[in-house]
């Protein structure tokens, strides 16, 4: 269907923030087809437990196409455990290069409390400046606001709250029903 016909699927705002020995990804629960919020309470940042080592993800896209990329990202985690960087750098090859997941539309945010990574299907796992990254419709407001944060004396969760608060007032695509879920740095 062209877009004008269906307007597609919008929603979320995913932020990283890394303080200290701690690191917070934060998510809206919003998701818009159209001018329509479809739902409110949408739980987009999960964790994961991949051989009894936590890891928090984040993901904005499309629902379906980022479970699939967790679980990849799992089976990724379970062949290369304790190592985040090498298992996200495995999960982004094969996102790039095989036929059935260069479909998947979704990003993901994750971190093992040492690490924070941005994941693309263009093949990206990216590091953060500033030890802060933040991804879907909102993402731009709310890094723009985490930033400005981080020179004050916050923690990482007041930092992802408040700026995630000053997307849902920019951004219509996202709401203040957040998810957070902390992890203190590895090691």
């Amino acid at each position: 269907m062209a877009e004008t016909q269906f307007p597609g699927w919008h929603g979320t705002t995913i932020i990283g923030v890394r303080r200290g020995d701690e690191v917070v990804i934060a998510g809206d629960g919003q998701v818009s087809l159209g001018q329509t919020v479809i739902k409110g309470t949408a739980r987009k940042v999960r964790r994961l437990s991949p051989g009894g080592r936590d890891v928090v993800a984040g993901f904005a896209g499309s629902t379906a196409d980022a479970f699939t990329l967790l679980e990849r990202l799992e089976t990724k985690l379970e062949a290369f455990p304790g190592q985040l960087a090498r298992a996200s750098v495995e999960l982004a090859k094969d996102w790039r290069t095989d036929k059935y997941l260069q479909k998947l539309e979704a990003m993901l945010i994750v971190t093992d409390g040492t690490d924070l990574l941005v994941i693309t299907g263009a093949g990206d796992v990216l590091e953060p400046e500033h030890d802060v990254a933040a991804i879907g419709s909102g993402g731009n407001f709310a890094l723009a606001a985490a930033r400005g944060l981080m020179s004050t004396d916050l923690g990482a969760e007041d930092i992802a709250r408040q700026a995630m608060a000053i997307a849902a007032d920019i951004c219509v695509y996202t709401n203040g029903k957040l998810t957070v879920e902390r992890i203190a740095r590895q090691g």
